[in-house]
């Protein structure tokens, strides 16, 4: 293209200077055809003017007798005051029909063009037309009495006119080559100097396009195509800048796209799919992209609605896969056309939900439990107010149920406060170093009269143990009671319950190991929250309140521990505790 440009250039002042010598040499030509005009018709005026005696000689012969041969010799003796030479000859015509009288030797013809015409019709005929091969005068002769019997024509042949004009035509012709030789080697140097720096900003041009910003354009001239390089360059440093920045805007939103745990797909306005991250597939139990459509999605939210919204409408439904409950919501990008499409994000509410319901069966536990001990108060209150007919044994009785039931509120209360303390990171901490294993056989101890209530074995193992540990002494032996006291409670009778502990380089772990009834599996991953019962008679039954195992997770994870729990229905439970030998900082 530049070497069209160039070509172009040079082209464009070559004609200009041939336009520019052409012009002159057809006004050269004019004034010099001007020239011999003037000339020539400046010398017929002068030659037959009314003042001269010339025209009177001419009228007088044409009055005599022999008017022909008087008119000639005059015209013959005259020859100098019209000019009269080789390439200018005169003639003498019949006024009336324009014949040729003399010379009367010649066989050249004469003709009649415009100005015998005129000067037939009395006048002199003195008008010259470019386009004719010659200059020519008609002069009327009248013998006085105004009837035009001869007129003298007098014609030029050019001559003198045409080799003028072919003189300066080799004139104009040589400088036109000559001038054309110059205008060239300028042309060529014009030329070079403009097309240099294009050729350089399309280089630069090709080299940014292709992502090349290392090199800048030299700056060789401070006209406007130097200003227009220097703004180039200006334009690549800030075009590299931007180019970076989106890089890094893009490479944050692909990984935040690849990582993010809320499914994306991106839908183009035909329903093809064009991109989707790994959650998505995972979400929708998909193994590669090819399988997902929008035809996942139609029955939820179909295309053609989703298709009418406009930015920044959305359509949501909740849609379900297998176990899991997830939220569609679809909103369209872009402004219309090719470019536009659908965005589907999926968002996994399955543990919301199950959060949602916990909360509602929070709320629903909580004012069960405080309402049936409530309730049995009040009832046996209301019986206490009317003692009449009411033995003594039966009055203890009474009160002993409702001293239960407040015992009982106490420890909902207390349990209920001891997990809000943890929630809002308020509990209160009295940490320091302690023995495990003493305060694991004071536990064994006090637990051991207990476990012969139900003729239970209760075991007690301890291995190789620190001299001391840093933590709460009293709630990690409130979480060690609660474990071993699930124990003995669902246990059947004459069962074995052992406790087991040792240590390794930063872990202490202790064990408590039951026969009893076990958990099912569909319940093992639900038994540490809040109000949650396996068997939720037996539990109530028991004095439970199903906070127990929520609480110590509670305290053990903020002793950096660990809780877990092994069961299988009908074979036993293995609750295993784990604490950092050094302790950790209480929160």
């Amino acid at each position: 293209m530049l070497k069209s440009l160039y070509r172009k250039l040079v082209l464009i002042l070559l004609l200009l200077i041939v336009s520019l010598m052409a012009v002159t040499g057809v006004f050269l030509n004019g004034a010099v055809a001007n020239y011999f005009i003037d000339e020539f018709n400046g010398t017929m005026r002068e030659a037959f003017s009314e003042n001269i005696g010339f025209v009177r000689a001419l009228r007088e012969a044409a009055a005599g007798e022999d008017a022909i041969p008087q008119l000639w010799d005059v015209l013959q003796a005259s020859h100098g005051i019209m000019g009269v030479s080789g390439s200018r000859p005169v003639y003498l015509l019949d006024g009336r029909t324009g014949a040729l009288l003399e010379p009367a030797d010649t066989d050249e013809t004469i003709g009649l063009p415009p100005n015998i015409v005129t000067a037939m019709s009395g006048r002199i005929g003195l008008e010259q037309r470019m386009g004719d091969s010659f200059f020519d005068c008609a002069v009327p002769i009248t013998d006085g009495e105004g009837a035009f019997d001869y007129i003298v024509y007098v014609r030029d042949s050019k001559k003198g006119f045409t080799e003028q004009s072919r003189s300066m035509f080799f004139v104009i012709l040589q400088a036109v080559i000559l001038g054309l030789t110059f205008s060239l080697l300028l042309s060529l140097l014009l030329s070079k100097t403009m097309t240099t720096p294009i050729e350089n900003l399309t280089r630069g041009a090709a080299r940014v396009a292709a992502g090349d910003f290392s090199e800048k354009i030299e700056v060789h001239s401070r006209d406007e195509i130097g200003t227009l390089t220097q703004t180039f360059n200006y334009m690549a440093g800030v075009l590299q800048k931007s180019l970076r920045d989106v890089e890094g805007e893009r490479d944050k939103l692909s990984t935040l796209f690849l990582h993010m745990t809320d499914g994306v797909a991106a839908f183009a306005h035909d329903g093809e799919l064009l991109h989707v991250n790994l959650a998505a597939l995972r979400l929708l139990s998909l193994r590669d992209a090819d399988t997902l459509t929008y035809e996942a999605f139609e029955r939820y939210v179909p295309f053609e609605d989703a298709a009418t919204l406009r930015p920044p409408d959305y359509l949501t439904s909740d849609m379900r896969v297998g176990s899991r409950v997830l939220r569609l919501y679809v909103a369209p990008f872009g402004h219309g056309g090719a470019e536009s499409g659908l965005m589907a994000v999926l968002h996994d509410v399955t543990e919301q939900n199950r959060l949602e319901d916990l909360r509602r069966e929070f709320v629903s536990n909580v004012s069960h439990e405080l309402r049936t001990p409530l309730t049995g108060i009040k009832s046996y209150a209301e019986t206490l107010m009317e003692p009449e007919g009411l033995t003594h044994e039966e009055i203890m009785r009474f009160s002993a149920v409702i001293v239960d039931e407040a015992d009982r509120m106490a420890r909902l209360v207390r349990d209920l406060l001891t997990l809000s303390r943890f929630d809002y990171g308020k509990a209160e901490w009295h940490a320091a170093d302690f023995d495990i294993s003493e305060l694991l056989r004071r536990i064994y101890d006090l637990l051991r009269v207990e476990a012969k209530t139900y003729r239970h074995k209760l075991s007690l193992s301890v291995g190789k143990l620190p001299e001391a540990i840093y933590g709460d002494r009293d709630q990690i032996e409130q979480v060690l009671i609660n474990i071993v006291a699930n124990a003995i409670r669902y246990t059947p009778e004459e069962g074995n319950i052992a406790i087991e502990a040792d240590s390794d380089r930063d872990f202490v772990t202790i064990a408590v190991r039951d026969n009893g009834i076990g958990i099912p599996e569909e319940d093992l991953p639900y038994v540490f929250d809040r109000f949650y019962r396996v068997d939720k008679a037996r539990s109530r039954a028991q004095g439970g309140t199903g906070l127990g195992l929520a609480i110590a997770r509670e305290i053990i994870d903020s002793h950096g521990g660990g809780l877990d729990i092994w069961s299988k229905q009908g074979k036993g439970t293995t609750v295993t505790l784990t604490l950092p030998r050094g302790g950790v900082k209480l929160p």
